[in-house]
């Protein structure tokens, strides 16, 4: 996508490397299109704070101040010198009517985040936890975060501390389920990744505990 947007240069703002754009819990109301240099986006889980991603030019972060007023999810810092176009619920129907193609971007972003949550929720609802942890896998599948995959094999880089953040529940549960599910060769930890021997396995078996729930 072209950052080059010159009508909206009265927006732009500016960050030096290592300077924190907004932090996670926080209130939010504006959100931030990239157009030069990195930045970095964190989270607190448990005693750490983890980067989740670090965005590039032409991406944007902050944007889901403008579909809800909540804190914000997580921490953002600039890596190199940043330039920004910043926009709040006041100055976005200018952006939308006058960028179509951001608009687009922006649209495919929010379902994508809406999904991402009520996916997320559909995992907390399960009552059992083993069943919790491979939903994990389910939804990462599902959302094209293998790195390999067959018919049946499937290949996450994910730790087990992200597994446990996806799932609600700290990290020496997640890991005791996992080193159950290794036991019974369901999955195969390595260092920097969780392989899923039989991804229909998990299917059956989740879908099994939702019915046994009843949702």
């Amino acid at each position: 996508m072209n950052t080059n947007l010159p009508a909206f240069e009265r927006f732009a703002v500016y960050f030096d490397p290592g300077q924190i754009i907004f932090c996670e819990y926080e209130p939010g109301d504006s959100f931030y299109l990239i157009q030069e240099g990195r930045v970095q986006i964190t989270k607190i889980m448990g005693d750490l704070e983890k980067t989740i991603d670090v965005l590039n030019p032409g991406e944007i972060f902050g944007e889901m101040a403008i579909l809800e007023d909540s804190p914000r999810s997580a921490s953002a810092v600039s890596v190199d010198r940043v330039k920004a176009l910043h926009f709040n619920k006041a100055n976005f129907e200018i952006l939308m009517q006058g960028q179509p193609q951001i608009a687009l971007k922006l649209l495919k972003l929010f379902t994508k985040r809406i999904y991402d949550q009520r996916r997320r929720f559909m995992i907390l609802t399960l009552s059992d936890v083993s069943a919790k942890v491979a939903d994990v896998f389910l939804m990462l599948d599902e959302t094209g975060m293998a790195t390999e995959a067959d018919e049946e094999r499937r290949v996450f880089r994910v730790s087990i501390d992200d597994v446990a953040h996806w799932a609600g529940i700290n990290t020496d549960r997640c890991r005791e389920v996992l080193h159950h599910f290794s036991t019974q060769r369901r999955v195969i930890l390595g260092k920097s990744s969780i392989t899923v021997s039989n991804i229909n396995e998990l299917i059956r078996f989740v879908s099994t505990r939702r019915k046994k729930d009843g949702s």
